[in-house]
C-alpha cells in the first residue's frame, strides 16, 4: 500500500474538491468513509482515504480527477464494492470515487440492439430495462443483483452464461473515460464493426480503474431467448467424475448456456441457510442449461445426459420444469453468501483449458489435503473457471496461513495446466504475484509501459495489478 499523504496535501485536495463539486458530493466523515474503504476480498489490505466523492456526471468526475492530478493524490474508483480481489480497496490518503450516484440507463436503441448506461447502474437493472424492449444483456456474474456495470467492466466480469454468450468485454462497444489528466475521451464505436486504430476500448475493459475512470458504457445487446431453457442435472460421487463429465460435454461439441458445478459443502451451506429442500446425497452436482430450440435442442439435451451417465453419474435427469431449474441455479448463486456466513471466506478464481478441469479439481483436492484446509468448490465448469472457497474460522491465524498456502498452490497448479490466475474477478491486490508468475517479466514490463503512458504520475488505483 502507498504511504499516507502529508496532511497538508490531503487538506488541499479536500478544499479543491469542496470548491468545485456540488454540496454533499464530498464526504470526509471517518465513520461514513469507513463503508468505502474495501471490497469483499478477505485479507486484502486497505488504507484510509482523505475523502470520498460521489459525482453525478462525467464533468464532475473530470473535476475529481483533475484535482487529484494537480495535488498528486491517489484516486481509487469504486462501484458497489462487491469485488473479490481487493481491486477497489483504498490506499492511505487517497480519494475514493464512488459511482453510486451515476445510475442512469441513458438510452436503449432497440433497432441497433444497444444500450447506453452510466457506470453505477446495477447489472440486473440493465437486464430488466432492456427486457422491456425484447432485448437481453447476457453477462450475469453471481453478484448481478448488486454489482454495477462499471465494476463489471473494470474486472471483465463473466458469469453463468459466458460459456455460450461471452464475457463483459464481448458486450462493450464504446466507453466514455476520464484519463489521469482529467481529459474526457470516447473510445470505441456503437457500430457492430470497428477496425479504426488501436483497441483502447478493449484495453480499458479489465483494467480495474488503473488506466482511466469509466463514466459511460455503450453495451451490445441480444434478442431475448425465444423460449424457456432445458436443464440437465447430474449427481456425482467424486469431483473427478464430475470433471470427466465436463470434459465429455466439451468433446461432444455441445455448448450449453451454462455448465455449473457445486459440491456438497456448498449445497449444505445453502440448504442450512435457505431451506430449499436440496438433495444433499451427492458429493457433486452439475447443472447444464441449454437454450437451442427445436429438434437440435432436444438432441443437445440428450447428448449432455449421455455424457453425464458415461462419466459415472450416480443419477442424471432432464428437467423442463422452469421452477425447479431456477431453484437449482438460485442455489448456485447463493453458494458464496451461504458459505460467507460460516466465517471469513477466501475465494479463488482460476481458469484452465476446458479439457483440464478434472486435473484442476484433483489439484484443488490435493492442496486442501496437503495443508489441512477445507475447500468448497463452485465453478463455471463448462469454461474451466473454478472458484475454490476457503472457509477459515475467525481469529485462527494458523488456519489462515494454511489456507493462504493452499491458495498459492492452486494458483501454481492453474498456471502449470496452461491456465490463468483470474477468469473474472480481476487481479487487484490478491493476485499480483500470480499474474507475474503467469505472464513473466517481459509482459509485466509491457503492462508497466502502458500504465506509464496513460497514467505517468501513477495516481489511478496505485498498487493494483502491477
Amino acid at each position: 500500500m502507498t504511504s499516507g499523504l502529508h496532511e497538508q496535501t490531503a487538506g488541499d485536495v479536500r478544499q479543491r474538491l469542496a470548491a468545485r463539486l456540488p454540496a454533499g458530493a464530498v464526504v470526509t466523515d471517518p465513520d461514513v468513509m469507513g463503508g468505502f474503504v474495501h471490497d469483499e476480498a478477505e485479507w486484502a489490505p486497505f488504507g484510509q482515504p482523505a475523502a470520498v466523492v460521489r459525482p453525478r456526471s462525467s464533468a464532475e468526475v473530470a473535476e475529481v480527477v483533475s484535482a487529484c492530478a494537480a495535488t498528486g493524490t491517489p484516486l481509487v474508483t469504486r462501484g458497489a464494492g462487491t469485488g473479490l480481489s481487493g481491486g477497489a480497496n483504498a490506499v492511505d490518503g487517497c480519494v475514493v470515487l464512488s459511482t453510486e450516484r451515476m445510475t442512469a440507463v441513458k438510452a436503449i436503441d432497440r433497432a441497433n440492439q444497444i444500450a447506453v448506461v452510466e457506470p453505477g447502474v446495477i447489472n440486473d437493472d440493465v437486464r430488466r430495462a432492456v427486457a422491456e424492449q425484447g432485448l437481453w444483456y447476457p453477462p450475469d456474474p453471481a453478484s448481478y443483483q448488486i454489482s454495477t456495470i462499471g465494476g463489471n467492466v473494470a474486472t471483465n466480469a463473466g458469469g453463468l452464461c459466458c460459456l455460450k454468450y461471452g464475457v463483459t468485454r464481448d458486450y462493450v462497444l464504446a466507453l466514455e473515460v476520464v484519463l489521469a489528466s482529467g481529459t474526457v475521451v470516447r473510445l470505441g464505436s456503437p457500430t457492430t464493426k470497428n477496425s479504426a486504430g488501436y483497441d483502447l476500448r478493449g484495453l480499458m475493459v479489465g483494467s480495474e480503474g488503473t488506466l482511466g475512470v469509466v463514466t459511460e458504457v455503450t453495451l451490445r445487446l441480444r434478442p431475448l431467448p425465444a423460449g424457456p431453457p432445458t436443464t440437465v442435472v447430474g449427481f456425482f460421487d467424486t469431483l473427478t467424475a464430475a470433471g470427466d463429465a465436463v470434459a465429455a460435454v466439451t468433446a461432444s461439441g455441445v455448448i450449453p448456456v451454462a455448465l455449473e458445478l457445486l459440491d456438497r459443502y456448498c449445497l449444505r451451506a445453502v440448504e442450512e441457510w435457505k431451506r430449499m429442500d436440496l438433495d444433499l446425497d451427492a458429493a457433486v452436482l452439475l447443472l447444464a442449461r441449454l437454450d437451442t430450440p427445436g429438434a437440435v435442442g432436444e438432441e443437445e439435451a440428450a447428448t449432455v445426459l449421455r455424457c453425464f451417465e458415461a462419466a459415472g453419474a450416480s443419477g442424471a435427469l432432464r428437467s423442463d420444469d422452469e421452477e425447479t431449474a431456477e431453484a437449482l441455479f438460485a442455489a448456485r448463486r447463493l453458494a458464496y453468501p451461504a458459505l460467507e456466513r460460516l466465517g471469513p471466506l477466501l475465494t479463488e478464481d482460476v481458469c484452465v483449458p476446458r479439457t483440464r478441469v478434472t486435473e484442476m479439481l484433483e489439484a484443488i483436492e490435493a492442496a486442501g489435503a496437503r495443508h489441512g484446509v477445507t475447500i468448497a468448490n463452485i465453478a463455471h465448469a463448462g469454461d474451466g473457471n473454478l472458484h475454490p472457497l476457503f472457509v477459515v474460522p475467525a481469529g485462527d491465524d494458523d488456519a489462515r496461513r494454511r489456507a493462504q498456502a493452499a491458495f498459492d498452490d492452486i494458483i501454481a497448479a492453474a498456471i502449470a495446466l496452461g491456465g490463468t490466475v483470474s477468469g473474472e474477478h480481476g487481479i487487484g491486490l490478491l493476485k499480483r504475484a500470480g499474474l507475474a508468475a503467469q505472464v513473466g517479466p517481459d509482459v509485466m514490463a509491457l503492462y508497466a509501459a502502458v500504465k506509464h503512458a496513460l497514467d505517468p504520475a501513477g495516481i489511478l488505483n496505485p498498487g493494483k495489478i502491477i
